[in-house]
């Protein structure tokens, strides 16, 4: 313990006065000489060579524990969150891969489905038309084949007509005959006559 020598002073026992009496200059048994007590240690020029001796040593000390023990730790985590990083970053790398790959396949896939329904939509116009074409085929037939029995009902009937309108002429014109003349014509020269008027 470190202690100024006016602390020492005022600490200290009254001094024997018999031993004053008897001129003695020293202290009694326990007390320390004051010139002992002048300056603080650390501060005192006699203590600088062991001071800076034991400086000296702690320093060596303190480097070799760094560098024996603290540095080599420190790199230790350095080099295990390096390599970290770098697992991350090849990781992040793969799936960055991945993921371009999978919007590759993706826009692959739409540009098929979009080939494809055009392919469907361009497979159904086509079924619709030939559908229609043939929807239009049959119903031409069946209005050709109507306009045929039309056509032969309206040639049966002209034919009838022409059958009558014949006999009407010969009716008409041996009624005419008789109403000028007087006498009766045969049935073969006014249907004679007739058939020359009708060419």
């Amino acid at each position: 313990m470190f202690v100024t020598s006016a602390f020492a002073q005022e600490s200290a026992p009254p001094a024997d006065t018999s031993h004053a009496a008897t001129g003695g200059d020293t202290h009694s048994g326990t007390s320390v000489p004051a010139e002992a007590h002048g300056t603080f240690p650390p501060f005192n020029p006699e203590t600088f060579p062991s001071q800076l001796l034991w400086l000296a040593i702690t320093f060596g000390l303190f480097y070799l524990f760094l560098k024996r023990v603290v540095m080599p730790r420190v790199g230790g985590i350095i080099d295990v969150r390096n390599d970290r990083i770098s697992q991350d970053l090849d990781q992040a790398a793969k799936l960055k891969g991945e993921a371009d790959a999978a919007v590759a396949a993706y826009e692959q896939e739409l540009a098929e489905a979009k080939k494809n329904a055009n392919s469907i939509g361009q497979q159904a116009s086509d079924a619709a038309k030939a559908e229609a074409d043939t929807a239009r085929k049959k119903i031409e037939a069946a209005l050709d084949e109507k306009l045929g029995e039309a056509e032969a009902r309206i040639s049966s009937i002209k034919a009838n007509a022409m059958k009558e309108v014949g006999s009407i002429a010969e009716d008409t014109a041996s009624a005419i005959v008789e109403a000028l003349v007087g006498g009766k014509a045969s049935k073969a020269e006014i249907a004679a006559a007739v058939k020359s008027v009708a060419r």
